[in-house]
């Protein structure tokens, strides 16, 4: 309560504010991002969020896209004074600086206090102040509860709902994951009570599609799904070709794995992408399966138990053969849950 109250104090008087996330940030990464912002700008704070790299399209009607600065679009020069100049930092939806690139050891090296809202595994000590927890389904439940706690609530509008909403709604996969629990009922109820318009949100972030995206869905469930029932996994491999040959966008591959883990008796679903000499892994699974061990041990990775990913520097073709060599070692714990579904 005393963390609280002094962060509370810090807030009081006009600061200048940087609010960062993850890489390649989704909806609970920009929802809590510019939730957050827009609220503190009602406080009479100035505020700077930065962006590691873009982001899908289909998040750019949050309220305050457009002053996002994307770090990859920017001088690294004009990143470092902003982070140097913040009175306070805020560290929102990763546990560790290596999530966020060159902005690192930025943000461990300045002087500001550091505030991490965050919903992941093992957390790096680097902040000042931290409000975490791992039952939470996203880190915009947890800006919720800390704005309220914070005496806050009455400043969350239409606006500010709606980005939280958001990612509360991805991150448990549109209330169908296990994580979807009371409390997120709860909040999301309070959100739209604030102005929240759940049907605009949904659709905004799953019904604007272009069309090479959904040629390249198409493609990838017809030609370049694989299946290794003997194991209950199946898999998407696509090279760098593939995502050029449909034209392929920052957020066209979002979802595209739970294609793979919604088949019929599937236990461990994969999506490895291709991108200059590095490929990308996200993993999920069901049940007791932990993606997030098998991602942290083999890919550089980690994550949820049944929502991982990671990244490697090999090729696709070493990433498969890497993969495949692994499944036997897991094949009692595959076969399990996928027989208690």
């Amino acid at each position: 309560m005393q963390e609280i109250e002094l962060l509370k104090e810090k807030l009081a008087k006009p600061s200048r504010i940087v609010i960062t996330t993850h890489d390649k940030p989704d909806a609970d990464a920009l929802g809590s991002s510019l939730g957050m912002a827009n609220l503190l700008k009602k406080l009479g704070h100035d505020i700077t969020v930065i962006t590691p790299s873009d982001y899908p399209g289909f998040l750019h009607w949050m309220k305050g896209n457009d002053e996002v600065k994307i770090f990859t679009d920017e001088t690294p020069q004009d990143c470092q004074q902003w982070v140097n100049d913040a009175d306070i930092i805020f560290a929102l939806d990763f546990s560790v600086l290596s999530r966020i690139n060159e902005l690192g050891e930025m943000v461990r090296q300045a002087p500001g206090y550091k505030v991490n809202v965050d919903h992941h595994l093992d957390p790096e000590d680097f902040a000042d102040f931290r409000y975490w927890s791992t039952e939470a389904a996203a880190t915009c439940e947890l800006c919720y509860e800390l704005l309220v706690s914070l005496g806050y609530e009455e400043l969350i509008d239409k606006d500010i709902a709606e980005c939280l909403y958001a990612g509360i709604m991805t991150d448990t996969g549109g209330f169908r994951h296990p994580n979807t629990t009371k409390n997120v009922h709860e909040v999301v109820a309070q959100l739209i009570e604030k102005g929240a318009d759940n049907s605009r949100v949904s659709k905004n972030i799953y019904d604007k599609n272009s069309l090479n995206r959904l040629r390249f869905i198409g493609y990838a469930l017809s030609e370049n799904l694989k299946i290794i029932p003997e194991y209950q996994v199946a898999y998407f491999a696509i090279t760098e070709e593939e995502l050029a040959r449909f034209e392929s966008k920052t957020g066209d591959t979002e979802g595209l794995v739970n294609y793979a883990l919604s088949i019929e008796g599937v236990t461990l679903a994969g999506l490895f992408k291709e991108s200059e000499d590095k490929v990308k892994i996200s993993l999920r699974s069901i049940g007791e399966f932990p993606a997030n061990e098998v991602a942290a041990r083999f890919f550089n990775g980690g994550g949820h138990r049944n929502a991982a990913g990671g990244r490697v520097e090999m090729s696709l073709e070493e990433t498969m053969k890497l993969f495949k060599s692994i499944l036997p070692e897991y094949a009692q714990q595959l076969e399990e849950e996928s027989k208690k579904v």
